[in-house]
């Protein structure tokens, strides 16, 4: 992508208007009771989402200008569908549909060309998962969008599975009051999980009963990976030595670990 433009698409960006809440409102009241006017104005007061999410896509080599426009209409898209009952922030609703919009531009615009068949399959279900949500009080099921769409369960996942487009751990989910939540915020750490921390814990503890020499050949050995050769070089004795050391340092930690008497 080109580097960041004061003017984008002919829209000083800088000179973008900031809707309050209670305008926001307001407008919305009106652009239901069919007022266009009302409606272009919310779309000015909120061509800031869209700036703040092609900039996300700095790395895919872009026109800025085109990523723009298709982050537009997604934006236009999300005031069509927003229904300001559901108590939601409109930037909460509006930014993954903005990210949605670009992302299926970048893949139909991609080098790795997906089958029409499967895209226009995807589509469908993409279509009637969007319907069923806002005409139901739970999320659709695969067998719900099967029935809806008249498309088989299997073909609908292939599709799904086929047009998708690697994430990144640091691709926003949607922002709400300036806090942005990434798709690692979603993701579980088994590293987190509690009988991993208790373990670790003991692992420390039976470390610290070794003497400094033992300590010291566990941790080159298995926390940073060295080899027998390399620790024998930087604690300047034979790797003969080392190897036994380990080995008795193994068996002393295992001994404390899991002696039934503890």
């Amino acid at each position: 992508m080109s580097a960041y433009k004061v003017e984008i698409c002919g829209v000083n960006t800088s000179q973008l208007p900031i809707l309050k809440e209670e305008e926001k409102a307001e407008l919305f009241k009106q652009i239901k009771a069919g007022d266009k006017a009302a409606r272009e104005r919310y779309i000015k007061g909120n061509l800031r989402l869209v700036l703040s999410v092609i900039k996300r896509f700095s790395n895919h080599n872009e026109n800025v200008d085109d990523l723009f426009q298709i982050g537009c209409i997604g934006l236009m898209k999300s005031i069509d569908n927003f229904n300001p009952d559901m108590q939601v922030k409109f930037s909460t609703y509006a930014v993954p549909m903005i990210i949605g919009e670009v992302r299926r531009y970048l893949r139909d615009n991609s080098s790795y060309r997906i089958p029409r068949s499967l895209r226009d399959t995807a589509y469908k279900a993409i279509h009637s998962r969007e319907i069923l949500s806002r005409t139901s009080l739970h999320e659709p099921t695969l067998d719900e969008i099967s029935a809806d769409c008249g498309i088989s369960k299997e073909d609908i996942v292939y599709a799904l599975d086929a047009i998708q487009t690697p994430l990144s751990l640091f691709d926003p989910i949607y922002t709400e009051g300036g806090d942005t939540l990434y798709v690692m915020d979603q993701i579980s750490d088994k590293k987190s999980k509690e009988e991993n921390w208790v373990l670790d814990l003991s692992i420390s503890d039976a470390l610290e009963r070794l003497n400094e020499r033992d300590e010291q050949i566990i941790k080159l050995r298995y926390f940073e990976g060295k080899t027998q050769i390399e620790v024998a070089d930087e604690i300047h004795i034979s790797q003969a030595q080392v190897s036994r050391l380990e080995k008795n340092a193994l068996k002393s930690m295992y001994k404390y670990l899991y002696s039934e008497d503890l």
